[in-house]
């Protein structure tokens, strides 16, 4: 029989009850609390919390979520995920949860869908990991769901922005880069197309490899002025190569910013090239306009002089006798007139004094006789040609474009004193309105005329005033420095284009550009080379006492009656009263009170079918074509000699023959 316990084992029995039980009060006491605080927390945090059984019902949720939700307690209670998410975010979670479950890490999700109780969807962000009992097992998830829909607002906001600036960058008409410690950092496509370095080549090379180098030392100095915080508002201009060796202006704006903490200039760099092109256009067209005022009105009394000497050499030759002492210095003087009247020529053809007769033409064929013709002369040179088959026309003066091109085979002869080639191209093109704009001219079809030869070239300085007036790289006596310039006013005058490519030790190349025309070609009509004689009346109207003198004397020479009158007044008086006798009228273009285009409107009142043959010591300009649109039968520059006179006057008088 077992001993009955004694009352002091029961007395400690009891107190070790009592004191496990207080142990236990004590630990229920902890946990609560511990309850009340994780339950706190819980309810007083910003992100809402979630814990759901295996099946995604809800259990346990604090306010927040509820407020995330846009739902009641109440309401919570019984819902599971499917209940506030769209079918796409609940494929996820049940994807997520079923990853979690087979042993996989917590999980955190951005971005997916939540439907709020009015319908609207916000973009939230969830957390996920596995929920377990006190023994370990699964009893479903728990997490932090958090209202991202600002944050993915201005996210998105941001990437528009983002993309817009990108775009912008990356499609705009100027450069951008980023230039930091004399280095490329950073390049828009502009700047690789403008440079033809790739941002990774640009990177790697100082960025003043690329600037021309008589500018590195002032862009030096300004980028070093813009880094020190100077406030440059005017834009920078320069010259820089590209990789294909092309000469580029361009225009440059910078601003000091930050880039990967360090100081840094941002840039904008714009193409002016065409602008350049354009203004030096403008100016040269300014100062040829200036220089052929002047040179105009120079060689228009400088003919009137010539004429004087021309017609007298011409009487006295009549009377002169080939055997004569004088006869020889008479010629000679014949002779340098025709030099002057040379000169003078090339002075108009700077002064754009206009096209003499324009005619649909075959530019092949003329280039064929000139080249022959030099060809000759310069046996040492050898002369290519390749012209297009079929070349359109073009309605040029003939004798104008034959000079323009003798001035550049004498030029190339130059550039070739121990001989060379010559090649002479001609070709068919379309020039649009990029080419075009610049020089002020309309885009369409035009036939190219190249001159090339390989001789010792142009560097830039000398290219560039090639067309100047009276610059010449020759030596004293050996040419005026006309005879580009004069080619520039011709071909300007053709609204055409006429421009250089020429390197110093590798030959020049002219090109010359003419507009074209749907007329046909017209063939030159043989003119009898004696002088031709007749007995019709003639009115000649000329301000100039000498130049009266001399053309009444040599029309008289040839058989003619002559009024002649010193005013347009005059010749008004005159025909009016005799003008059934008179059966053409050679009339001054420049003569003061009336001049000759009044004259001609006044007579065509008086008869419409009055022959005038227009005379002046200028080329026909725009006064004198408008007076030959308007009905003028011919126009005659002085000097004319008796030949030229004869020739001139049968001419016109003999077209009611034809």
């Amino acid at each position: 029989m077992a001993n009955k316990p004694s009352y002091s084992d029961l007395e400690k029995i009891i107190a070790d009850l009592r004191q496990e039980l207080a142990e236990r009060y004590r630990t229920e006491e902890i946990l609560q609390r511990s309850e009340e605080k994780y339950r706190n927390i819980v309810e007083t945090i910003e992100e809402g919390y979630y814990e759901v059984d295996l099946a995604g019902n809800n259990t346990f949720f604090n306010e927040t979520l509820c407020r995330i939700l846009g739902r009641s307690p109440e309401e919570m209670r019984g819902l599971s995920n499917r209940d506030y998410t769209t079918p796409e975010t609940q494929k996820r979670i049940f994807a997520i949860f079923n990853e979690i479950y087979r042993g996989g890490p917590p999980v955190k999700v951005i971005d997916y869908e939540i439907i709020r109780k009015d319908g609207s969807i916000i973009m939230a962000e969830f957390s996920a990991a596995l929920l377990k009992d006190r023994s370990g097992n699964p009893i479903g998830f728990r997490g932090i769901v958090r209202d991202r829909t600002e944050q993915k607002k201005a996210e998105i906001a941001l990437e528009e922005s983002e993309e817009k600036y990108r775009l912008l960058v990356e499609n705009a008409h100027d450069g951008i880069y980023i230039l930091q410690d004399g280095v490329v950092k950073f390049s828009n496509p502009r700047i690789e197309a403008l440079t033809g370095y790739t941002s990774e080549e640009l990177a790697k090379m100082p960025f003043l490899n690329l600037v021309y180098p008589k500018d590195k030392e002032k862009v030096e100095a300004w980028q070093s002025k813009v880094l020190a915080g100077n406030d440059l508002t005017d834009t920078f201009t320069f010259q820089m190569i590209n990789r294909h060796n092309e000469t580029l202006w361009v225009e440059l704006d910078a601003v000091v910013i930050n880039w990967e903490n360090y100081p840094a200039t941002l840039n904008f760099l714009r193409d002016v090239t065409d602008q350049k092109k354009m203004e030096f256009q403008f100016i040269q067209a300014q100062k040829m306009e200036a220089i052929g005022t002047l040179a105009g009105g120079i060689a228009h009394d400088f003919n009137n002089l010539l004429m004087g000497i021309q017609g007298n050499a011409s009487l006295i030759l009549l009377d002169t006798a080939s055997d004569h002492p004088h006869y020889t210095k008479l010629k000679n003087i014949e002779q340098q007139v025709q030099a002057g009247a040379a000169l003078t020529r090339q002075l108009l053809g700077v002064a754009k004094g206009g096209k003499y007769e324009v005619r649909p033409t075959d530019i092949n064929r003329l280039i064929r006789e000139g080249l022959d013709l030099y060809g000759r002369t310069r046996k040492e040179i050898t002369i290519h040609q390749f012209f297009e088959e079929d070349i359109w026309a073009v309605e040029v003066d003939r004798s104008q474009i034959e000079q323009v091109l003798l001035n550049l085979y004498v030029n190339a002869g130059h550039a070739m004193p121990g001989g060379g080639d010559l090649y002479v191209e001609t070709k068919n093109v379309t020039l649009d309105e990029k080419y075009t704009n610049p020089l002020g001219l309309v885009p369409g079809r035009y036939v190219r005329t190249s001159v090339t030869d390989t001789g010792m070239g142009m560097d830039e300085a000398t290219r560039k005033r090639a067309f100047d007036p009276f610059f010449t790289t020759r030596e004293m006596g050996r040419g005026t420095g006309l005879g580009l310039a004069s080619a520039y006013g011709i071909i300007k005058n053709h609204n055409g284009i006429i421009n250089i490519y020429s390197e110093k030790g590798k030959g020049t190349t002219f090109n010359i550009y003419l507009p074209t025309t749907e007329k046909s070609f017209v063939q030159d009509k043989a003119i009898p080379s004696e002088i031709q004689k007749g007995n019709e009346t003639i009115l000649f109207v000329d301000d100039q006492e000498n130049i009266a003198e001399v053309g009444e004397s040599l029309l008289k020479e040839l058989g003619y009656r002559v009024f002649t009158v010193r005013s347009g007044t005059e010749a008004i008086e005159v025909y009016r009263r005799e003008g059934s006798r008179i059966d053409l009228v050679i009339l001054d273009m420049i003569m003061p009170e009336m001049g000759g285009g009044e004259t001609f409107d006044r007579l065509k009142e008086i008869d419409p079918q009055v022959k005038v043959l227009l005379s002046s010591g200028y080329s026909i300009n725009g006064q004198a074509k408008d007076i030959l649109d308007r009905g003028c039968r011919g126009f005659m520059q002085k000097p004319f000699n008796l030949a030229d006179l004869s020739k001139k006057v049968r001419q016109i008088l003999d077209e009611k023959k034809d």
